[in-house]
Formats: C-alpha cells, sequence, structure tokens
C-alpha cells in the first residue's frame, strides 16, 4: 500500500509538472490553501467556539507555572534583602571596630589597651590587618549583592508586568468568548423560529369559507324578512271606482278656473273634426 501511494503520489506531481510546468508548486500550494480554508468554513460554529474555550483552559497551566516562578523570585529577593542588610549590619561594626584598632595603632604607646586588655602594637597591627582584608571583601560582596538584588528585582517587576498582561488578555478571551456564545446562542434562536413559519393558506381557506357561509346566511335571513314584512294582506274597504269625466269637470270648474281656461284657450281644434 505505501508502495502504491508513493508511486501514485509521484504520478500526480509527474502530471502536474507536464500540466502546469514551473508553476505547478505554486497551484498545489494554493489548492492546499484553498482546500484549508474550504475545509475551515464548513466547521460548526459551535465546534469553534468549544475549541476557543479549551484553548484558553489549556493556558491554565502555564499560567500556574509563570505564578509559581513570580511567588518564587520574591521569596528568594525577600531572603536576598535580609542577607544584605544583615552584611550590611556586619559591615558597620567592623568599620567602628576598624577606627577604634587604627586610633590605638595611631598612639605612641607601645602597648594599647583595648576593652580592658593590653596587646602589643604587633598583635594590634596583625589584627587591623587582618579585620580590614576581610571588611573589603564583605564590601566588594555587599556591592554585588545589591547589584544582583536590583537586577533580579527589574526581572521581578518585568515578570509580574507580563503575568498581569497575560491574565489580562487570557480574561479578554474569557470575555469575547462568552459574547461569541451568546452570539450564537442568539443565531440559532432566530434560525429555530424561523423554521416554525406554518404555511397559513389553509387557514386562509377555511377563514373565508367561513365568511362566505356566513354572507349566505345573512343574506337568506333578510330574504325571509323581507317575505314576511311584504306578505300580501287581506283587503278590509271596497277600491273607489275611478270616474274620469268628473275629474276633469272639477279640475276646469275647480279654484283655478282661469288658469285651465285660459289653457284651453290656446288649445285650437282641427276643422276637420
Amino acid at each position: 500500500m505505501v508502495k502504491r501511494a508513493l508511486v501514485g503520489g509521484s504520478a500526480a506531481l509527474l502530471l502536474s509538472g507536464l500540466m502546469f510546468g514551473r508553476d505547478a508548486v505554486s497551484y498545489v500550494s494554493t489548492s492546499a490553501g484553498w482546500v484549508k480554508s474550504s475545509v475551515r468554513e464548513n466547521v460548526p460554529v459551535e465546534f469553534e467556539i468549544e475549541r476557543a474555550k479549551k484553548m484558553i483552559n489549556n493556558l491554565e497551566p502555564e499560567v500556574r507555572r509563570n505564578k509559581q516562578l513570580v511567588v518564587r523570585e520574591e521569596v528568594a529577593l525577600e531572603q536576598l534583602q535580609d542577607q544584605i542588610e544583615r552584611l550590611a549590619a556586619k559591615q558597620k561594626s567592623e568599620k567602628d571596630n576598624l577606627l577604634t584598632l587604627k586610633t590605638g595603632l595611631q598612639s605612641s604607646d607601645v602597648e594599647i589597651l583595648l576593652a580592658g586588655n593590653t596587646y602589643t602594637r604587633d598583635q594590634v597591627t596583625r589584627d587591623l590587618t587582618s579585620r580590614f582584608e576581610r571588611f573589603k571583601t564583605n564590601d566588594e560582596t555587599l556591592f554585588n549583592l545589591r547589584r544582583v538584588l536590583n537586577a533580579r528585582q527589574t526581572s521581578l517587576s518585568a515578570a509580574r508586568a507580563e503575568l498581569e498582561q497575560m491574565l489580562s488578555k487570557r480574561n479578554q478571551l474569557v470575555a469575547e468568548v462568552a459574547k461569541l456564545e451568546a452570539r450564537q446562542t442568539m443565531v440559532t434562536v432566530a434560525q429555530t423560529s424561523s423554521e416554525f413559519n406554518l404555511d397559513d393558506s389553509a387557514l386562509a381557506r377555511v377563514t373565508q369559507l367561513v365568511r362566505d357561509v356566513e354572507t349566505r346566511l345573512d343574506v337568506t335571513e333578510r330574504m325571509l324578512a323581507a317575505d314576511i314584512q311584504f306578505a300580501e294582506e287581506i283587503p278590509l274597504s271596497q277600491p273607489e271606482s275611478a270616474n274620469i269625466a268628473e275629474e276633469v269637470a272639477a279640475y276646469f270648474n275647480g279654484p283655478d278656473k282661469s288658469i285651465a281656461t285660459s289653457v284651453a284657450a290656446e288649445v285650437t281644434v282641427d276643422p276637420q273634426f
């Protein structure tokens, strides 16, 4: 299988070289990047959010390790500070002793009285020489320790700042991921609500049918009411007989006789009649 894969890969490379020539490498790298981008876009957002949360959680061991380094350095610097303070106090006391011995040697006495005891000048000289050499060594040590303390304090301050920046960025990432998670929840809710768009066409048809039935019933009820209202009634009085001659006589002999006469005068009778 490995041999076949190697042969197939070699054939593919050879074919791409024949097709694209010198640009084969560019085509292959571009296609690989395109495939990677396409695959990444198809990854669900929920999965990417969970992956981001897991990556943030994976930062915790590194954060704890840096915290331990900072705390250990703080303890070490406190111990170094105590050492420097003790050595500085010792040097101060030793300086006073050196000055006392020096003062004794500067006198013209053959024997020197120190703390109730008498010493020869040679004894005092040897003791002063030994103390002075030790003082100079301790003084140089104190100087170097203070330089080390200053350098380590500077490094500790930088480490603290870096740790605080790391914690701040981590907290910011936690907040941003929580915000993304909330937005994704809203998107999911919106997508879910859009899936519940019911087809109300059937409901509209039923509603229209009900209205049509109501209209028909209204029309039928009104027709029935009209039939009842306009039903024929039994006549209780005799109809008056019409007498056209009397009506004409009454018209011309009435109160407006002059108007009727004037109208009649204007009427011309055809001689043929």
